[in-house]
């Protein structure tokens, strides 16, 4: 069978696009199917569509990699009822359409909490890019674990509308630290290394995302959110060729398997670690109600190179 996996944006970008690329590389040295990659396209919906029509006649199926997928992905599955299609991170759903979520907001809402019993300014920050659901889930499911460990926290949090502008993430973590923060959840692709450079000059610790981060850079990372995006890929992939395409989302979380942790570094304190340990089985469990929706303030950083929130 053959298999396109469609990315936004560039897929070497150290975070939720590399994560997906490896679940699709896995499958295709496991011998799943034939898989070709698709990536460097823009986050613009014309181009989105433009580009699915030129590479869906070379395939049988194809899996869109994120929330980005969502709108043109149902549109051209309606106009290939003879293909199979999946998004991961979506949550449109179709004859021949499924929809996998990583449950980010999971690991997203021990992020949120670990912040809370770290933070030393009782301010901590949220940064992440373009405001697709899945994004927005894992900044209401952060802001959620910092109000369940204390609701007095202040919380500074923002869309910089960019996965991969270093000068733009930069200039928004800058502010964010300036304003107080000294931890900071940051879920980018690219755009990441700018955010590392601000915390590292200003001095606050980083809870990435994706990969990771507490292993490739322990002098900013405090601890990583790892919702295992390649597994989901890798699920999609399975169940593409063995012809069962569920028209459901399909979700997959703490109690469904090694779908996701967050990985902490070794400064974190031992009874933080076993805290959040405590809180993660509560969610395995589902005695946790982690929201969707974030109703609270928006940080806009007043001055430098920054993209509108809006």
């Amino acid at each position: 069978m053959r298999i396109t996996v469609f990315f936004v944006g560039e897929v070497h970008d150290d975070g939720f696009n590399a994560s997906a690329l490896d679940g699709a590389l896995r499958a295709r040295d496991a011998g799943l199917a034939e898989i070709s990659v698709i990536d460097g396209v823009p986050y613009k919906e014309d181009v989105i569509r433009t580009r699915l029509g030129q590479v869906i006649d070379r395939c049988d199926g194809l899996v869109f990699i994120g929330g980005q997928g969502n709108v043109a992905t149902p549109e051209i599955a309606a106009m290939h009822p003879d293909k199979r299609f999946a998004i991961v991170q979506g949550h449109q759903t179709g004859p021949n359409l499924a929809s996998y979520d990583v449950l980010q907001e999971e690991t997203a809402f021990l992020a949120g909490a670990l912040a809370a019993l770290i933070t030393k300014t009782r301010i901590v920050g949220h940064l992440s890019g373009h405001r697709v659901r899945p994004g927005l889930k894992g900044r209401a499911a952060f802001a959620a674990g910092v109000s369940y460990i204390d609701p007095e926290i202040t919380l500074l949090t923002g869309f910089c509308g960019t996965q991969d502008d270093n000068a733009v993430s930069r200039a928004w973590a800058e502010a964010e630290i300036e304003a107080g923060v000294d931890v900071m959840f940051t879920m980018l692709n690219a755009a990441r290394s700018g955010a590392i450079e601000a915390c590292r000059a200003g001095g606050a610790l980083q809870v990435g995302n994706a990969l990771d981060w507490v292993a490739r850079d322990p002098d900013v990372f405090v601890a990583s959110a790892m919702a295992r995006i390649d597994l989901g890929v890798e699920q999609a992939i399975k169940d593409m060729v063995a012809g069962h395409v569920p028209p459901q989302v399909v979700e997959l979380g703490l109690a469904d398997g090694e779908y996701g942790h967050l990985a902490m570094g070794a400064e974190v304190p031992a009874d933080v670690k076993a805290r959040i340990d405590q809180i993660a089985m509560l969610i395995r469990n589902r005695q946790i109600d982690i929201p969707d929706d974030y109703k609270g303030p928006e940080f806009q950083p007043a001055t430098g190179p920054c993209i509108a929130t809006a």
